[in-house]
């Protein structure tokens, strides 16, 4: 998407000073504290202005500040990484490749959360064809050995999100701020659908849990920490076997945020 068409979608992304990718380099935190906000669009605007205002840069990649991203989740037959979030376990893994739409670039990429909170990520190139599964890949598979929990073989892919993403730099360069928009998800086991409207999912990623000028602009704007896994809404959503529990209810806060039911096909 080009800067025109995401000006054009009512969001003030002009306002503020270019990063690059290049200059992002010492920002990139794989090791990290995240916290995530839900709203929605008409409130993302007030929130893109203030931060625009304080000195946020934006992230320009390939002449865009919206960046699309393509992701594969990949989970066991009975939902091995869904269930165990579900449970609340604290040291848990996701396994995806994601697909970097207007680079060209995609990854193999795992997740693992700690019982500190803390989010480490690691990642490993390969070619844009394996986004939909790497498991043919003997480089890719080694690497997952290697740092994940789970083997190839017991893998499969479970589910696809799709979704647009602003990327804000604070002036000390010591935070990313994420925002993500215009989200979809196809679910590979049962074909069903759906997106999530004008809902907005908002990350902050920290090295730790210190102060924050985008804290303080969500908190303005009444926009309040929620604790939301895209992959596992994707799937309480379009797979009505899995055993959704506490899911059902982030839902609920979703549908009351965009103010209309979540339909899908």
């Amino acid at each position: 998407m080009s800067d025109d068409a995401s000006i054009a979608q009512g969001l003030p992304l002009d306002g503020f000073s270019p990063i690059s990718l290049a200059e992002m380099d010492g920002v990139k935190l794989m090791n990290r504290v995240d916290t995530k906000y839900l709203t929605d669009r008409a409130t993302l605007t007030g929130v893109l202005r203030d931060a625009a205002a304080v000195g946020y840069r934006i992230l320009v990649a390939d002449g865009s500040r919206i960046s699309p991203y393509d992701s594969i989740y990949f989970d066991t037959d009975g939902l091995r990484m869904f269930t165990d979030h579900r449970n609340r376990k604290l040291r848990r893994q996701k396994v995806r490749t994601r697909a970097y739409v207007h680079s060209g670039d995609a990854f193999l990429e795992i997740k693992r959360k700690n019982n500190q909170g803390r989010t480490k990520k690691k990642r490993t190139g390969i070619p844009m064809d394996e986004l939909p599964d790497f498991r043919g890949d003997e480089a890719a598979c080694r690497y997952l050995d290697a740092h994940s929990d789970f083997q190839a073989a017991e893998l499969a892919p479970a589910l696809e999100t799709y979704f647009r993403r602003i990327t804000l730099v604070n002036p000390d360069r010591t935070e990313r701020v994420t925002i993500d928009t215009d989200l979809r998800f196809r679910n590979f086991r049962t074909g069903l659908e759906t997106t999530l409207g004008d809902a907005v999912i908002i990350e902050l990623k920290q090295s730790g849990r210190g102060a924050s000028a985008m804290k303080g602009i969500l908190l303005d704007h009444r926009v309040k920490a929620a604790r939301l896994s895209k992959y596992c809404i994707a799937v309480t959503l379009t797979d009505p076997s899995a055993r959704a529990g506490r899911f059902k209810e982030k839902v609920r806060l979703l549908e009351k945020t965009i103010h209309h039911p979540i339909t899908v096909a």
